[in-house]
């Protein structure tokens, strides 16, 4: 079976021939292909990108989910809507390949989709599916939504992920010396090598972890007996599972069983990397945290025009392609809102994931001062915001609709829907300022910006993730200060949401009207500095240098 397929359109680069697989749960890697929810896909996408264009071997693995995430409509009313619409691609490739796993003592059979390298410019993606005629329909419900909400299909999403693909391995005959895994889903994997080499050793000399969640409850965790239910531990001995889990025996924390079953971890920026090590220092068996920066890729996200007016330094062409590029974004908020937006105009976009901690709806703390700065008639400022919110996390869904009834009578102002690859394309084009402000220490990593500054939009943040590594204030970007981190939650939000008003009122447009030359080099400044060192080929590079290697 090995003799399959030819995977690589090219020969491997000998710094980069030791074969990996990349487990992932999600992967963004071009819009027509929806298995994705945020930024963790973001991530993997260009990594595949990355690895592709450095000629590596590596093959990512996911699942095919056959809704998506889900598709972000409005209502009738405008506020948030949750659809799911089966996807169909006729870009990918049926391998043939199916056989069969265990998940609650059942057989439940897996069949294989292939993306080649060729159609997106990625290392090749197998995708895993349980949406076959051979199964129940319980278990074809297995690969339907991406994140699903019920636990029990949730686990077993994780076993279909770790196992199904450590399974396909073997179909393949690939010799695979690298496990990678993106996040904890995929967990099951090392219980599948466990019960193949029987020594844990043996799982951790092959397995590698990159870590995203730099809070304890952000870590997925389920009850030790639910899992053994479904078969998560492949019949694991009790010796190993009481070493993997400890201190509490009855409960799995997916992120600490990583820790103790591969032999590195990382964390996703040099600030994540240390709240990591402080976060888990505290228990027996983990192996070593280092760090490697999330990062972006630069020749799938710049906008190539705006690239070469940067390049040059020919100020007029940078600023002609803005106002374009601001056009472009522009009829796209109209055509969703019935709002007429201003190319001349400053314009903000804050647009990421919707989740409590990255606070969507800060600028809106203090409405009137909100609202005078947006209808301000001297120094205009317009305000757009777009994410997908959890689609059962209703306190998120509460913000979004918030900020639509809030925003809806004022012009200036717009939230969109349907937040992915291309409109967050759009959106980091035709921003000047993109805006980040998620509580302190709560963002692993936030790599939205990144591709931001390499369109000509100037972060304004928190210096959390990976801006404390690139941020000068003035420079390169605007850092919002930050509030005593030992204060009431409340009250560093009000703190921090002052701080930011400050920040625009005082620094920000001023910038932006009465010194445009300024503001000119400082968007030129923030596009030359970003790359290369948070261009995902670095990152890609990185992963073999300090990961991957013996």
């Amino acid at each position: 079976m090995a003799q399959l397929f030819n995977l690589f359109p090219y020969k491997f680069d000998k710094k980069y021939s030791k074969p990996v697989a990349y487990f992932s749960m999600e992967f963004a890697i071009e819009q027509p292909l929806k298995i994705y929810s945020g930024g963790l896909g973001f991530l993997a996408g260009s990594h595949m990108r990355s690895a592709y264009e450095l000629k590596q071997n590596m093959i990512g693995i996911g699942i095919l989910w056959k809704y998506g995430y889900y598709d972000q409509k409005p209502n009738k009313d405008g506020t948030l809507a949750v659809d799911y619409v089966q996807k169909d691609y006729s870009f990918l490739t049926d391998t043939g390949i199916l056989f069969t796993i265990s998940i609650h003592n059942h057989p439940v059979h897996v069949k294989v989709w292939l993306l080649k390298p060729e159609v997106f410019q990625s290392a090749p993606v197998f995708l895993l599916s349980t949406d076959v005629a051979e199964n129940d329909y319980l278990a074809q419900t297995i690969c339907h939504r991406l994140y699903d909400s019920h636990e029990s299909a949730r686990i077993a999403q994780s076993i279909l992920l770790g196992v199904g693909g450590a399974k396909l391995m073997d179909e393949l005959e690939r010799e695979t010396e690298v496990y990678h895994m993106n996040e904890g889903h995929a967990l099951p994997l090392c219980f599948y090598l466990l019960k193949k080499y029987n020594d844990l050793n043996e799982v951790k000399k092959r397995v590698v972890f990159t870590t995203h969640t730099p809070e304890k409850a952000g870590n997925e965790e389920h009850s030790v007996r639910t899992l053994e239910v479904l078969g998560f531990f492949q019949e694991a001995d009790e010796k190993t599972m009481h070493k993997i889990t400890a201190p509490d025996e009855h409960t799995l924390n997916y992120t600490l069983a990583a820790l103790r079953m591969a032999r590195k971890a990382n964390g996703v920026s040099q600030l994540h990397g240390k709240v990591s090590q402080k976060m888990w220092k505290e228990f027996d068996g983990i192996c070593e945290i280092t760090a490697i920066t999330n990062a972006q890729n630069h020749k799938y996200w710049a906008d190539q025009d705006l690239k070469k007016a940067i390049d040059s330094d020919h100020d007029k062409m940078l600023q002609k392609r803005k106002k374009e590029l601001k056009q472009k974004l522009f009829s796209i908020v109209a055509n969703q809102t019935g709002k007429l937006l201003d190319p001349n105009v400053l314009t903000i976009v804050w647009a990421r994931r919707f989740a409590a901690y990255k606070r969507a709806n800060l600028l809106l703390s203090d409405f009137a001062r909100f609202e005078k700065m947006v209808t301000n008639k001297e120094y205009p400022v317009q305000v757009i915001w777009a994410g997908k919110p959890y689609p059962e996390d209703d306190g998120a869904i509460a913000i979004f609709n918030d900020i639509y009834w809030k925003t809806k009578s004022l012009p200036s102002c717009a939230i969109l829907t349907g937040y992915e690859l291309w409109l967050s394309g759009y959106l980091k084009r035709g921003s000047d300022v993109w805006l980040n402000n998620p509580r302190l220490y709560h963002e692993a990593s936030g790599t939205s910006g990144m591709t931001a500054a390499m369109n000509g939009s100037v972060n304004v943040s928190i210096p959390d993730g990976w801006v404390p590594e690139f941020a000068r204030h003035g420079k390169n970007c605007f850092i919002i200060q930050t509030a005593n981190d030992q204060l009431p939650v409340d009250e560093r939000d009000r703190i921090e949401a002052n701080n930011l008003y400050d920040l625009l009122e005082k620094e920000v447009i001023p910038t932006y009207y009465k010194s445009p030359a300024k503001w000119v080099k400082l968007v030129k400044t923030a596009a030359k500095e970003v790359v290369p060192q948070f261009d995902s080929g670095r990152m890609a590079d990185e992963y073999y240098e300090k990961m991957y290697s013996d």
